[in-house]
């Protein structure tokens, strides 16, 4: 057995988890602060530990910026009350939402972050099938969303995962033939090799910037973020298929949603922008020093942040889609220009070969 491997593998585990659910969390409090400026509100500037108005200065300017917001939320999510219906399926209603936040949670197993730290891979898993992997995984999220609408007995909640169903098919065969076109191009299905090819050739964005537009819309879809947020829309359905909700059990939703954001993110900085690669400061290259290690992870950090900043400025600055809308977008639009996008792209690397 080995046991280095073991190791180097939890602790990579621990990391990732640790920085993933931190980017979750202040992703919250970014929401909350990127909507108040778009609406000329102030947002949150209030919640801190009393012990921090006897800290000059950094107190108050920490507290004004809200750092402290999301301890504070984490914090009542776990004292509020756990309530559970009368009449509900209740197997079903406590297994939702952690059907729903693990699958988010297993994306980021195989997406590389950096290239290496010494001897160690910046990646939990580096499976040679990253994309199908990936693709599977995320695939089975929408169970926990069904799961949920069916087991509140509820005709809001079922509502929601119904339409999350029919919308999680529509997008992810668009969003799934938006990366063959990559996959013809670079001949790999490894996330790792895709970014070492963009590392000699350019960004794949360049390449095939059709399939990095649907790949981005359909993640929205896939995300449940407006204006695709039809399974839990409020104004038509309460909330959805979390309504029924409430403590712990509604923050894994929570949870769930950011996290899928993140790995959304992750995987258009691995297939379009390079991932850890900047054409300068040696950063095309696999890492020769430890700095160096650390300055690609906090690279690769830095572009995904920057989507999912787009993720939170799309939610403020445009409206829900009506729901036939919606489908006609996925099944009449991006489902033949997918296609399309890969006849051109297959045509192309035809003649240039």
């Amino acid at each position: 057995m080995d046991w280095n491997f073991i190791i180097f593998s939890l602790v990579k585990i621990a990391i990732v988890v640790g920085v993933v659910q931190g980017i979750v969390a202040y992703s919250v409090l970014a929401e909350r602060k990127i909507s108040a400026w778009i609406q000329d509100r102030v947002g949150p500037n209030r919640t801190a530990p009393p012990f921090m108005k006897f800290v000059p200065v950094l107190g108050p300017f920490l507290t004004r910026l809200g750092i402290f917001q999301p301890l504070a939320d984490g914090l009542k999510f776990l004292v509020k009350e756990d309530f559970t219906p009368a009449g509900v399926k209740k197997i079903y209603f406590w297994l939702a939402p952690a059907v729903s936040v693990i699958p988010a949670m297993l994306t980021v197993a195989v997406i590389p972050f950096g290239s290496n730290l010494g001897a160690q891979k910046m990646v939990i898993a580096d499976l040679n099938v990253g994309i199908l992997y990936t693709f599977g995984i995320v695939s089975m999220g929408v169970y926990g969303i069904v799961l949920a609408g069916y087991a509140a007995n509820s005709k809001y909640p079922f509502f929601g995962g119904i339409r999350s169903s029919a919308q999680m098919i529509s997008y992810e065969i668009s969003m799934g033939m938006s990366v063959i076109p990559v996959l013809l191009i670079v001949g790999n299905l490894n996330l790792g090799q895709i970014i070492g090819w963009q590392s000699g050739h350019g960004w794949l964005v360049a390449y095939a910037p059709l399939s990095f537009i649907i790949f981005m819309v359909a993640s929205f879809a896939e995300t449940n973020r407006t204006p695709f947020d039809l399974p839990e829309a409020e104004t038509e359905l309460v909330g959805g298929y979390h309504t029924e909700y409430s403590s712990m059990k509604f923050a894994l939703f929570f949870l769930a949603e950011y996290s899928n954001m993140v790995a959304s993110s992750a995987m258009m900085v691995t297939l379009f922008f390079g991932g850890w690669t900047l054409p300068f400061w040696g950063l095309d290259q696999p890492a020769q020093s430890l700095a160096m290690g650390v300055l690609q992870i906090f690279v690769f950090l830095a572009k995904m942040l920057f989507f999912m900043v787009v993720f939170i400025w799309v939610r403020w600055m445009f409206p829900r889609f009506r729901y036939d809308q919606l489908m006609d977008l996925g099944w009449r639009t991006f489902l033949p220009l997918a296609l399309v996008n890969i006849l051109i792209t297959a045509v192309w690397l035809w003649l240039r070969s």
